[in-house]
């Protein structure tokens, strides 16, 4: 999933639980990512991912613990070992090098480019048509592989996070930002720029998202535990039903 000026290498960690014995604890890293992995002001976390890590410790007797980063350095984190799951990550061949994918998803985003309403580039799925045009993108975030190619005929920059991009769009610093609209539109609302900025058509992605593990997980039946978790929940509708509760749309 869910790319951002200057990448912050600081960390938050931050935990719904005791501290369990360490072979108990289940220790899941992401960013900040709305209906997935957020963090109310009382400390706690709350989103779908968080729920189904909770859902998984519960069954397997484990305590979750969570910790939020900026999202490249929760691959970090992860595909180093030191967390044992990454709530909502896109699969690549370059990401699946450093890390483990489930074989679930358990989300799907779509990608698009928002402009300014008073300066709409034209845009109909052909990059050449944005060549030479100033976008602003997320930091370590996957856009597809057509994007990827037409990446180097764009004038691109990297900010943190989604509001920074809407600021850089707003004024004027970029002519577009590439986004998902789950994490965008409520910023967008919060920012009251909804009558400034816009998404455009047609999209420019759609991803799934997975949970993602080290390339030698420490709880190895983990991925395992997690997908089978999955597969039961979407057969008994449950992960829909939770969906829709933190309104997320599911593959």
């Amino acid at each position: 999933m869910t790319v951002f000026c200057g990448m912050a290498l600081g960390a938050l960690p931050l935990s719904s639980f005791a501290r369990a014995p360490a072979s108990r604890e289940l220790v899941a890293a992401g960013t900040h990512n709305v209906g997935i992995f957020e963090r109310r002001p009382n400390g706690e976390f709350s989103g779908l991912g968080v729920e189904l890590m909770r859902l998984l410790a519960h069954r397997h007797g484990y305590q979750a613990r969570f910790e939020i980063y900026p999202w490249r350095r929760a691959m970090e984190v992860v595909s180093g070992g030191k967390a044992d799951i990454l709530v909502g990550a896109y699969k690549s061949a370059e990401r699946q090098r450093i890390l483990r994918f489930g074989e679930q998803a358990f989300l799907q985003d779509e990608l698009a480019f928002y402009v300014r309403a008073d300066s709409m580039p034209v845009w109909e799925g052909d990059y050449s048509l944005l060549k030479g045009r100033r976008v602003a993108l997320i930091n370590g975030w996957l856009y597809g592989q057509a994007f990827d190619k037409a990446l180097p005929q764009l004038r691109a920059s990297v900010t943190n996070t989604v509001e920074n991009g809407l600021q850089m769009l707003a004024h004027g610093h970029v002519e577009l930002f590439a986004t998902n609209r789950r994490d965008t539109d409520p910023v967008l609302a919060a920012l009251g720029l909804q009558d400034k900025l816009m998404a455009l058509a047609p999209l420019i992605d759609v991803q799934d998202a997975y949970f993602a593990y080290p390339l030698s997980p420490r709880l190895r039946d983990l991925p395992a535990h997690f997908d089978q978790l999955l597969v039961e929940m979407k057969k008994n509708g449950a992960l829909q039903k939770l969906a829709r509760r933190y309104g997320v749309t599911i593959p």
